[in-house]
């Protein structure tokens, strides 16, 4: 559903239910192949196709076998849903795909598909647009083009179509926002907090809304839980081992409450509260949530993929370790005016690491956090924006530079560091003057679109530069 221009991306489109390892790569290419096998039926031509070319360009080509760009292209075209589909089918049917060279488009009809023809690599082309482009175009029998539709994946699962006109189906807020700065004039005039706010936008949109967000939580706490109680490697030639687990196995010890996500909880609870030993478990949550991206598990688009480690990590800080009775309206409440922060970034700069790099993933995360973790301990909202900015501040210029295209280095340990930062910005911005700030998060955002439009393109999501180049690894062409 599209809003008015004069507000941003609701909280629920901040938030997106997905399949790892990225939410530009896999889960964006995901969503634009359902939308072309969704095309072929709604204009009665899926009876007619015989072949599929999907063409990726710039950045889906250069890093797009690292981040299963083609299999989730293959996913889509069978219509299956990131949301609901089984993880294991993830891995299976692209398999199945690839030796038995045969496709079951859109659930309805088998067509031959050979993956390594049929899907394109142009690594020295890009679409005008946005770097992470694709074509699809669907064949008859005599090779006649039927349909073919340009997609642009544009940064935390958001896809756009070429030549797309806003829908009808527009939506009214009460308070609309496109700056920090329209945060703070609403919750001036009502006196209500930013989560107050974003609730009165959202309500607007979501009659469920509380539900919605409970359900973003429950699957965010699972893929902590799922990556703290695993071993052994994550998929790739990389060989990179599962390492949460080890860290936070000492320190909470019970074996037997990896058995349920509540136990477990109960247990992290009643851990030690020394500084090195929450560090190390808010370290874990983090990468916890990356390891299991990086394994094609179900994560949660916070605001993409590669940086979905930490939000749940620090909600999870705010949970069992603020000293808060935090019940589960705050924690809806948290992913509100993280959702409003995130929403400002994507709509003001960009959320897409092909366009900005990690400061425009790992950064925005880091903000989010900041700023929701800021209002749960009992900060203003001038407190809350400003520990965004703090977070972003300190993030500015990161590069996205991952080893052999995939979402494991550096990215796993970028979302620990991510967390870390926003709770220190958080702590710094709750005792601090608001009035007293010289940065704002408005002149930060414009700072971090700044920097990210000067950064070089090979420090954009296409493992030209930095580590990708300097760290020399045994790993298939990306």
């Amino acid at each position: 559903m599209n809003i008015q221009n004069d507000t941003i991306a609701s909280v629920l489109e901040i938030f997106k239910i997905g399949i790892g390892p990225s939410s530009s790569h896999t889960l964006g290419p995901w969503r634009a192949a359902q939308r072309f096998q969704n095309d072929l039926k709604i204009n009665d031509q899926i009876e007619e196709v015989e072949s599929l070319q999907v063409d990726l360009y710039g950045s889906l080509a250069l890093t797009g076998l690292g981040h299963g760009t083609d299999i989730a292209v293959l996913m889509g075209l069978v219509n299956a849903d990131p949301v609901t589909v089984n993880v294991d089918d993830v891995q299976r049917v692209p398999q199945e795909i690839q030796i038995g060279k045969q496709l079951h488009l859109g659930a309805v009809k088998n067509i031959d598909f050979d993956l390594n023809n049929d899907i394109a690599l142009l690594k020295s082309q890009s679409l005008p647009y946005h770097p992470n482009g694709m074509i699809f175009t669907a064949y008859d029998k005599d090779h006649n083009t039927i349909n073919t539709q340009t997609y642009y994946s544009i940064g935390g699962g958001f896809v756009v179509q070429e030549g797309e006109l806003p829908h009808d189906d527009v939506v009214s807020v009460p308070y609309p926002i496109k700056s920090g700065l329209d945060v703070l004039a609403h919750c001036d005039v009502t006196g209500f907090s930013i989560a107050e706010i974003a609730r009165a936008n959202e309500a607007s949109r979501y009659p469920q809304l509380d539900s919605e967000l409970e359900n973003i939580w429950s699957v965010m706490i699972d893929s902590v839980f799922q990556g703290c109680t695993k071993v052994g490697k994550l998929p790739g030639p990389l060989g990179v081992v599962r390492h949460a687990r080890s860290m936070v196995q000492p320190i909470i010890g019970c074996q037997e409450c990896d058995q349920s996500v509540e136990g477990w909880i109960n247990q992290i609870k009643k851990a030690p509260k020394s500084f090195d030993q929450v560090l190390k478990l808010i370290s874990a949550f983090a990468m916890a949530v990356n390891e299991e991206n990086a394994s094609f598990g179900r994560i949660v688009t916070s605001p993409t993929n590669g940086s979905s480690g930490v939000i749940p990590a620090v909600l999870l800080y705010y949970i069992a370790f603020s000293g808060l009775k935090v019940s589960n309206k705050e924690i809806n409440d948290f992913l509100l005016v993280a959702g409003v922060v995130g929403g400002i970034f994507k709509d003001s700069a960009t959320i897409s690491a092909a366009m900005g790099g990690c400061q425009a993933e790992i950064g925005v995360s880091s903000a989010m956090a900041a700023a929701a973790l800021t209002e749960g301990m009992g900060g203003s909202p001038r407190q809350s924006l400003m520990a965004a900015e703090i977070a972003m501040e300190h993030h500015l210029g990161l590069t996205c530079d991952p080893i052999g295209g995939l979402v494991q280095i550096p990215c796993i340990e970028r979302n620990s560091m991510g967390a870390v930062k926003a709770i220190t910005a958080a702590h710094m911005a709750i005792s601090k003057d608001p009035s007293k700030a010289i940065v704002s998060l408005d002149s930060v955002i414009k700072s971090m679109w700044e920097t990210a439009k000067d950064m070089n393109t090979k420090y954009k999501e296409t493992s030209l530069g930095g580590l990708a180049v300097n760290v020399s690894v045994r790993t298939p062409e990306c």
